[in-house]
C-alpha cells in the first residue's frame, strides 16, 4: 500500500470531497471491509478517534454503531456529550477481519494499515478542526501521535503536534472486562475522563 495520498485527496477542499476521494482510492482486499467515513459537523468542538470500524459499522457503514458505540452513547449522556454535536471516526478506515464460518472475527490492524490512513485522518482532522482530539486506545494513539504510548502512563490531557488532544481508553476494552464491579468502575473512570474533554472543548470559548 502507498503511503502517499492520491492528489484527490490533498486536493479536498469539504469533507463529503474527502470522503468520496477515500471511498475511490480504496481496492477489494480480502478480510478487509469497505471504507467507513467519519460522522459529524464539520466545526465540531470534539473530535473522537477510535480504531477501526467493527462488524456492524461495516455493515451499516456508519462509525460507533455496534456494542461498543452503543456503550459510548450511554458515557455521552452521563458526561454531558452531545453526539450529534461531536465527530467521530476510526484512525483506521476499513474493518479487518477474519472470518469463521459465518462470523467475522475483527483483527487489529498492523502497522502499515495505521500508516496508511494516517494522512487521511490528519486530512479529516484539518477540515473539522476540533479544540479537541480525544483517542480511544491504542491504534487512535499510534495514529495521531505517530508513535505507541502506553494509555496507562499517558491517560489524560495531551498533544497531538499543536492539536490539544486526550488519551483515554477505547469502550470496547471496557466490554472485554469480566467481572461487572471491574467493568463498572472501569466506565466510572471513562465517565470522568468525558466530562474532562468537554470542558476542555468550552476553553477559550466566549
Amino acid at each position: 500500500m502507498a503511503d502517499e495520498p492520491p492528489a484527490a485527496a490533498l486536493e479536498a477542499r469539504s469533507l463529503e470531497a474527502l470522503n468520496a476521494a477515500m471511498v475511490a482510492e480504496a481496492q477489494p482486499v480480502p478480510g478487509v471491509g469497505r471504507v467507513v467515513c467519519g460522522e459529524g459537523p464539520g466545526g465540531a468542538a470534539i473530535a473522537f478517534v477510535g480504531e477501526q470500524p467493527g462488524d456492524q459499522e461495516d455493515r451499516l457503514g456508519r462509525p460507533f454503531v455496534g456494542p461498543a458505540g452503543k456503550l459510548l452513547d450511554r458515557a455521552f449522556a452521563e458526561a454531558g456529550i452531545d453526539r450529534r454535536a461531536s465527530y467521530l471516526t476510526n484512525a483506521v478506515k476499513r474493518f479487518h477481519f477474519v472470518e469463521r464460518g459465518k462470523r467475522r472475527l475483527h483483527q487489529r490492524p498492523g502497522a502499515g494499515e495505521i500508516r496508511h490512513d494516517r494522512w487521511w485522518l490528519e486530512r479529516e482532522l484539518a477540515l473539522v478542526d476540533p479544540r479537541i482530539v480525544v483517542a480511544l486506545g491504542a491504534t487512535a494513539i499510534r495514529a495521531l501521535a505517530g508513535k505507541p504510548l502506553p494509555i496507562a502512563r499517558h491517560r489524560g490531557e495531551t498533544r497531538f503536534g499543536d492539536r490539544l488532544g486526550y488519551i483515554t481508553a477505547h469502550p470496547s476494552a471496557l466490554l472485554r472486562i469480566r467481572e461487572d464491579e471491574d467493568r463498572h468502575a472501569a466506565f466510572e473512570v471513562f465517565v470522568a475522563d468525558l466530562e474532562i474533554i468537554r470542558r476542555l472543548s468550552l476553553r477559550n470559548t466566549a
